[in-house]
């Protein structure tokens, strides 16, 4: 049976670079993004591709959103819960209320809505459960400079992930979270031009496609295995000991 999955934030960067991996593998793969113009040039015209434009902020999209995947592919089993931003940069006094908020919205809010809505259904279907993956990000454990409101949601991302895995293994739903360190993406660029303006030197970075692959491997284990963390960054980015 063709397996199927959702992937949040899927227009660009990790999401898209995702989609493509599971694309390729036979996956039928639910596309979930704001705008339908950049979710139609991922899908590409694949048959196993469903375009599912939504704001993941917005509770009755959401369900909507689901609900319009699974009338299509029958049954949910995987999520990458992807979609996030980075935000206003800033030190605590220099992130205005409203921009943190937008954060915690998109970051936050938004991934626990995406959670909920594929808990509630792998719960439902027949044969029960699926695998509800988090991208949690390096900033899951150590800050970057000038990233508090990211840094906030993305600690709280590994509080959802653990919950959800204890409670979820009652139900067959595994759940996971893959932290990426410097993949890279139309954001991670931005950030290191801000560096050189700066005068700073780049990050390091790797392909956004090796990421995609980490997610396509603990997406395709058996439901009996969980990958609970997983780490995958640029090989000369300063994590350890960076803190």
């Amino acid at each position: 049976m063709t397996k199927t999955i959702i992937i949040t934030g899927a227009s660009s960067g990790i999401g898209r670079a995702t989609a493509e991996a599971f694309h390729e593998d036979g996956w039928i793969v639910g596309l979930v993004a704001r705008r339908r113009d950049l979710l139609e040039e991922v899908a590409g015209g694949r048959q196993n591709a469903q375009v599912l434009p939504a704001d993941v902020t917005d509770s009755a999209a959401v369900d909507d959103t689901f609900d319009a995947f699974l009338a299509k592919a029958g049954r949910l089993d995987a999520i990458f819960n992807n979609a996030g931003i980075f935000g206003q940069p800033g030190a605590i006094d220099e992130v205005a209320p409203e921009a943190f908020a937008e954060v915690v919205d998109v970051n936050l809010t938004g991934m626990f809505l995406c959670a909920r809505a594929a808990y509630v259904r792998m719960k439902a279907q027949s044969p029960k459960g699926g695998r509800i993956i988090n991208n949690g990000s390096i900033a899951a454990h150590v800050p970057r400079d000038r990233s508090f409101s990211y840094t906030t949601t993305k600690h709280a991302i590994t509080g959802l992930t653990k919950s959800i895995s204890l409670d979820g293994r009652d139900h067959d739903v595994a759940c996971s979270q893959i932290d990426i360190g410097n993949a890279e993406t139309d954001m991670v660029r931005g950030l290191n031009a801000r560096l050189v303006a700066e005068g700073r030197p780049p990050n390091p970075v790797m392909d956004v496609n090796d990421a995609a692959g980490m997610v396509l491997q603990m997406a395709n284990l058996p439901i009996s295995a969980n990958v609970q963390f997983a780490t995958i960054m640029a090989t000369k980015m300063p994590y350890i000991g960076r803190g």
